[in-house]
């Protein structure tokens, strides 16, 4: 069996068809990766780790103590997803961090409103 840079040949992941690009996820797929990224992300909150794919710290970090978790959300999971819910992570903690900053200094967040037609 040669290598292949796309994992194992395990049809637990996310499959491809022949044109090579991947097929539309199921709803039993879709569960499967939530499930995979869920426990990938409780593993990096237990261990204190926010960015895993920004910095090569983080990445290190996650290798050592999330790199099951990681290799399992990878392999349930199209590359795409993964890449945005690591990201989507990092993004989501910086808008939290922002609005306790605003409420702390006593601004108030607005949502913005759409124009009304007259």
């Amino acid at each position: 069996m040669g290598w292949s840079p796309f994992g194992s040949s395990d049809d637990s992941g996310p499959r491809k068809t022949s044109g090579g690009a991947f097929e539309k996820p199921s709803r039993t797929n879709r569960a499967k990766c939530y499930e995979a990224r869920d426990a990938f992300f409780e593993c990096l909150d237990r261990n204190n780790i926010l960015d895993s794919i920004n910095s090569k710290a983080g990445r290190a970090a996650t290798a050592s103590a999330c790199g099951k978790a990681d290799q399992e959300f990878e392999k349930n999971c199209a590359h795409s997803w993964v890449e945005y819910f690591k990201k989507q992570r990092v993004v989501n903690y910086q808008k939290e961090q922002t609005i306790k900053k605003i409420e702390a200094e006593g601004g108030e967040i607005i949502a913005p409103q759409l124009p009304l037609k007259k």
